[in-house]
């Protein structure tokens, strides 16, 4: 049976990632859950977004999936939109979307040697 205790930190834990997926934002990643995304290991890659986000304590990111992004042979595919710019990163490991939440959200650098496709 569930307590009230147990309830309320399921209803923080709920509100807390809702708070990931909507409002205003410094920076917006999407990653392909399709089927081939997550063939691919497309939810260990959210994990580790999602990991990286909380670490840092980033309230100003959301995070969200899609369907297949069309390009299944490059999956995981990873989308971040910052300051106006959509770079899409190719074949994100747990270790690379680290490096993409780090290196890109954080600091503005774009990785380079993951992109798959940028534009303004």
């Amino acid at each position: 049976m569930t307590t009230l205790n147990e309830l309320k930190k399921l209803k923080e834990k709920a509100v807390k990632e809702l708070k990931t997926r909507e409002g205003k934002a410094t920076a917006k990643i999407t990653v392909g859950m399709g089927t081939c995304g997550i063939a691919a290991g497309a939810r260990d890659v959210t994990s580790s977004i999602m990991e990286e986000i909380e670490k840092r304590n980033l309230a100003d990111v959301i995070v969200s999936q899609s369907g297949c992004m069309g390009y299944c042979e490059q999956e995981p595919l990873v989308e971040v939109e910052k300051d106006g710019q959509k770079v899409i990163y190719k074949k994100v490991d747990a270790e690379g979307a680290k490096r993409i939440v780090a290196e890109h959200v954080v600091n503005g650098n774009i990785v380079g040697d993951m992109v798959f496709s940028s534009e303004k």
